[in-house]
């Protein structure tokens, strides 16, 4: 498996490790979860702002739904 290196102040290494502590985690387990959350988050607001820059979007309520999808109060 590859392995990466990186280089940080003895400050950051102790915010990281009490970090993963905090969260029952390895460093590298911790690091590499922060990296694809904060690559999801990233990749999750790209499309948001390409469906809110949309000039055709339509919004739709919560009753107009169970309208459209034939769903009675009682079916939820």
């Amino acid at each position: 498996m590859p392995h990466i290196s990186l280089r940080v102040s003895e400050q950051e290494k102790i915010l990281m490790e009490n970090y993963a502590n905090l969260h029952g985690l390895n460093l590298s387990e911790a690091l590499k979860n922060i990296f694809f959350e904060k690559l999801e988050d990233e990749y999750d607001l790209k499309y948001i702002r390409e469906y809110e820059n949309n000039p055709d979007k339509k919004f739709y309520s919560f009753e107009e739904v169970k309208k459209e999808l034939g769903i009675n109060d009682g079916e939820i």
